[in-house]
């Protein structure tokens, strides 16, 4: 039926003015609560920032002002460069003042010459009096500044000591100007889109209507029959019209598109973004679908497994059949597959699903594939460490036990045998009590919970120390011929941040094993390089040598190259390992060369770069 309406109901004209009006009442309170949000967050952020800086000011002023020792000099350099590195976006004026209302310090060149006067600030006194801090932000039209005045305080006996204050006063200018600027561009962006939207509607109008007929009827030849939601309609022009037909074609099209679609993206996020890989099969077992992870698992190319049978992608087919995962009630099995993909082998955790209808027709089956490589490669170092404990603790124990043994079933009565039976049952606790203190370092440096005591040494003069020490405890011992100790140092300092304690660890490690394994006579050569971006001690000696198969194993916990000889000298076999991780804990790296029969030479990087310390060496003295 045609249904007739009057011109003032004609959408020639409603659709522009309609269009202005919206746009202009939109734009109305869109921009004033924008300007208004602007303001206020504006606002908000400059506090923030200020009391965020001024916090962190705080804090590095506080220690300087905390050391009495500092001369006056030094206090007053260092509290200008902690005000001079406060930094924000607006004009700031920063005084610090001491507890007396002496200005300490400024970050103005023109009020330096006022340090040492009091300040005669209100704001200033009001926090020295009641020692809180006192927030001055009651500025108008964003024009007065806004300060911010905070004790500082320390704990000296027991009791909080006020050292002085930080005032902080920024300029609000620039908030101004920006909130003016902003609001200068609503004005523009408002004419300018009531002016084109105006034309643009009315030419928009006059082109509407003649196509509005033709799409109702190619509507409800799509909708007729079909479609029987009815939705109510206002006004009894061409859109009212176009509703009565678009809606009934709409409901049932949109809600069945939105629901296809929405659920076959939801489906390709998951699986794409999955950790684990997916296959889907049919009834018959041939793969519809397959996940990135999947094919990535499987070294294989998505022509490659659509459409095969998931047991030979897997490589299963000759021990298992399809049958064998549809039976059971739950319909879920777990297996391991093995794969050699370019040399590497790796382990595939399979747990297969089966997809049911309601009726009980089983349509497929879905896989979800796990790399339990590293876990099973962790579960084996478990135990191969557990294992190796167990050795390590069952040898000196079973020493202990035998002489103790044999000191109760009467070797105690003679005084000779039960002194050399003591002295090896005293070696071997040492030996036990040694592998246990190394075991419960590699233990802390495993779990992070050793914090390097970082500083700056020089590490040269380090290693100077140490082998003064090795020669002074050889001479003490009456083997100061036993070994030449040759030192190749580089002559200049060399300054790295390391702990120092842990580092000597380590080279006291990497010297023991050289004299362990030097025969008497010999020469060790310990030599110090000092490299652009690092540098590389070594330690030569001029033992046996070790065998290139055992190098890749020699900073393995527990292994040894020569097991009798190094448990006879008290070795736990731990000591390469908490060099190396020591080393790789400062950033560095440790490695050996070796040639049988002609000494091992043990080398360990450290990250280094050159810097002038006498600025640093000026404020110690």
């Amino acid at each position: 039926m045609k249904r007739s309406f009057s011109a003032i109901q004609s959408i020639y004209v409603k659709i522009p003015l309609l269009f202005v009006v919206i746009l202009f009442i939109v734009f109305e309170f869109v921009s004033v609560f924008f300007i208004d949000r602007f303001e206020i967050q504006t606002v908000a952020t400059m506090k923030e920032q200020i009391s965020t800086q001024v916090d962190f000011l705080a804090n590095n002023v506080v220690p300087i002002l905390e050391n009495d020792d500092l001369a006056i000099n030094d206090r007053d350099q260092r509290l200008n460069q902690a005000l001079d590195s406060f930094s924000t976006t607006y004009p700031t004026t920063i005084r610090l003042v001491n507890a007396q209302d002496y200005l300490l310090a400024t970050n103005k060149l023109g009020e330096r010459s006022r340090i040492g006067l009091r300040t005669n600030d209100e704001l200033v006194r009001d926090v020295l009096i009641n020692r809180r801090a006192i927030e001055d932000d009651e500025f108008i039209n964003l024009r007065q500044p806004y300060s911010i005045v905070k004790p500082l305080f320390t704990q000296r006996q027991g009791e909080q000591q006020l050292l002085g204050v930080i005032a902080v006063e920024a300029e609000m200018d620039r908030l101004s100007e920006q909130r003016d600027e902003v609001i200068q561009l609503f004005l523009r962006a408002i004419a300018l889109a009531i002016v084109a939207g105006f034309i643009l509607a009315f030419v928009l109008s006059r082109g509407i209507t003649t196509p509005i007929e033709n799409m109702r009827q190619q509507a409800l030849r799509i909708a007729e029959g079909i479609y029987d939601y009815p939705a109510e309609v206002f006004g009894h022009d061409e859109i009212g019209e176009l509703a009565v037909t678009i809606n009934e074609l709409a409901v049932k099209v949109r809600d069945a598109q939105e629901s296809i679609e929405s659920e076959k993206q939801r489906l390709d996020g998951v699986l794409k973004h999955m950790t684990d890989g997916v296959i889907g099969t049919d009834r018959r077992g041939n793969i519809l679908l397959v996940n990135e992870r999947a094919l990535e698992l499987l070294d294989m190319y998505h022509k490659q497994a659509e459409g095969q049978p998931i047991l030979k992608v897997l490589g299963i087919d000759q021990e298992y059949h399809l049958i064998d995962f549809l039976k059971g009630d739950k319909g879920e099995h777990e297996l391991f597959v093995h794969k050699t993909i370019e040399g590497q082998h790796s382990t595939l955790k399979c747990e297969f699903s089966i997809i049911r209808r309601e009726t009980g027709f089983v349509t497929g089956l879905v896989c979800v594939l796990q790399d339990v490589t590293e876990q099973e490669k962790n579960e084996q170092e478990r135990r191969d460490f557990v294992s190796n404990v167990s050795h390590e603790l069952r040898t000196p124990l079973t020493s202990i036990k035998s002489y103790s043994d044999a000191l109760v079933d009467g070797a105690l009565q003679d005084p000779t045998i039960a002194s050399d039976f003591l002295k090896v049952i005293q070696s071997e606790s040492n030996r036990m009590i040694r592998m246990i203190g190394n075991l419960l370092d590699l233990s802390k440096l495993d779990g992070g919970q050793i914090k390097p005591n970082y500083e700056f040494v020089d590490f040269r003069r380090l290693v100077i120390f140490i082998l003064d020490r090795i020669e002074f405890t050889l001479e003490n011992e009456g083997q100061a011929g036993k070994y030449k100790i040759t030192r190749n140092l580089t002559r200049k300092e060399v300054y790295v941040e390391i702990d120092q304690d842990r580092m000597t660890q380590v080279i006291d490690n990497l010297m023991n094993n050289a004299m362990k394994y030097s025969p008497d006579g010999s020469e060790i050569i310990v030599t110090l390089a000092d490299y652009r971006d690092r540098i590389v001690l070594s330690v030569q000696d001029s033992g046996l040598g070790i065998a290139q198969k055992d190098i890749p194993f020699l900073f393995d916990r527990f292994y040894r190259v020569d097991k009798a000889r190094s448990r006879q000298q008290g070795g736990t076999g731990l000591g390469l390992a908490i060099s190396k991780e020591v080393v790789e804990l400062h950033g560095g790296q440790i490695w050996v060369e070796s040639e049988e029969h002609k000494g091992s030479t043990f080398h360990f990087s450290l990250p280094y770069t050159e810097f002038e310390l006498e600025d640093e060496w000026e404020g110690l003295m």
